[in-house]
């Protein structure tokens, strides 16, 4: 999935683990660019007593680069901070809640939101109160206001965390199955008959930090960028969280607590690509490296094991990508640098030479008014990997990619295989629906409606 559970040891500490990150030019606020971070994968949303939170002992940040190097030239810090107003129940909330400063509510988070800019930190916010999990009709009986209400103005800037449905849509149950795409089952090596695709992550819950700012905040130079193929159009975006390096069980709290410098452990910036371009033995290390230093994994994108898997699990489906021995210079664009002008009429959104694995959004291409879920490779040039939209299907954009599709923008002798263009996991957006406004994502499922699946062992 996009990063969910992409790395041995983050996967065993979700509250640091970021699942998705988004950036997008507004589409209800166009001068605005609004920065996404997701964490705290697959919540189950009936998971209490102790429901899902951010960490007070995390360091959540969001990073912006603007000149070309791999490295932030804007932060954003999120740090949080729990109460507990009854210490003698077991109860989350002892009533229902109403409004996100209930009493009722024993486990409330707050939080402070940093902007470092140029080596100098502000703080925009503090004491910023985040909405309960949607625990269910009689907790949380009108759980859109409660959301709504954890939405804070700062100056021009508009700030949310807080639980949210998942978004993501993709098949995990195929695709770590010997990489079988059900709609192709028949074709795989180990022969299926054909289905639709299954949403893993429809009903799951996932934390959301999301930061609205106007976009002469993240932008080189004065002003707005309104040519596109000016190069203060392009930033990149990436999130990470972090621990303290230091980090000890104190019996009288009852807890552990951390100790000196903060030292990176999640790491998200393109999706997927620590979880399909990364080797699992380089896969931690990766979280805890800075995009500057990304040059090292370049070879794993100038030949990607999955594009090499593809003509061996699907026997003759794509002979022109087995054929293929170039480096993927399409790819290496896409994920490493931007595409550089020249490639896609009217395009671009080059960070330079650094090889450093970022978002790259071109704010000067307004939002599109009819969205299509293929971003770029669909004609849209507001959509993915032009950022990433909450509605674009990044499974299937990026599988055509791996599978040849994009290889004739940098090589056009190159001609891809049928498939490459039909390719897909299956998978349609089944999650909650998404909002108009900010946070734009859905309101997340509760914990009495959800109803428990089935596991089948065969």
């Amino acid at each position: 999935m996009s990063s969910h559970r992409e790395a041995p040891e983050i996967s065993k500490d979700p509250v640091a683990d970021g699942t998705d990150v988004y950036a997008f030019v507004s589409p209800d606020r166009p001068e605005t660019v609004t920065l996404i971070a997701n964490f705290i994968p697959l919540q189950k949303p009936d998971g209490g007593p102790n429901f899902y939170e951010f960490g007070d002992d995390v360091l959540y940040e969001i990073h912006v680069a603007n000149s070309g190097k791999g490295k932030p030239d804007v932060t954003y810090q999120f740090k949080f901070r729990t109460e507990i107003r009854n210490p003698k129940t077991f109860l989350y909330n002892t009533g229902p809640i109403s409004d996100i400063g209930d009493t009722t509510w024993n486990r409330p988070q707050f939080y402070t939101v940093t902007r470092v800019k140029d080596g100098k930190s502000k703080v925009l916010g503090q004491g910023l109160a985040t909405p309960p999990v949607n625990v269910g009709k009689r907790s949380t009986p009108d759980y859109a206001s409660l959301g709504a209400q954890a939405v804070h103005q700062l100056g021009r800037r508009r700030v949310f965390a807080g639980q949210r449905a998942d978004a993501f849509h993709v098949d995990l149950g195929s695709i770590f199955d010997l990489g079988a795409l059900r709609p192709f089952n028949e074709a795989h090596l180990i022969s299926m008959p054909n289905m639709n695709g299954k949403n893993a992550v429809q009903s799951y819950n996932v934390h959301t930090i999301a930061i609205q700012v106007p976009i002469y905040e993240v932008t080189a130079g004065d002003g707005v960028p309104t040519d596109p193929m000016s190069k203060r159009a392009v930033i990149g975006v990436w999130a990470t969280a972090s621990r303290r390096k230091g980090r000890v069980y104190d019996a009288k709290r009852g807890k552990f607590v951390g100790n000196g410098p903060w030292v990176q452990v999640s790491r998200l910036g393109n999706p997927l690509f620590n979880e399909v371009i990364v080797p699992m033995a380089e896969k931690d290390a990766w979280n805890s490296a800075p995009p500057a230093n990304d040059a090292k994994y370049t070879k794993y994108v100038n030949k990607p094991e999955l594009a090499g898997l593809l003509p061996v699990l699907y026997p003759g489906v794509f002979p022109n990508l087995a054929a293929y021995t170039k480096p993927r210079a399409d790819l290496n664009a896409i994920l490493m640098t931007g595409i550089p002008s020249g490639v896609v009429e009217g395009f671009q959104n080059y960070t330079g030479p650094v090889q450093s694995d970022m978002l790259r959004l071109n704010v000067a291409i307004p939002p599109s008014e009819s969205e299509n879920s293929l971003g770029l490779v669909g004609g849209d040039a507001a959509g993915f990997p032009n950022g990433r939209r909450i509605g674009d299907d990044v499974v299937t954009i990026e599988i055509r990619a791996v599978a040849g599709l994009t290889i004739p923008l940098v090589d056009p002798s190159f001609t891809p295989d049928g498939a490459a263009s039909a390719v897909t996991d299956g998978t349609t957006d089944t999650n909650a629906p998404l909002l108009e406004a900010f946070p734009y994502l859905g309101l997340p499922g509760g914990g009495y409606q959800t109803e428990p699946g089935t596991t089948q062992a065969s």
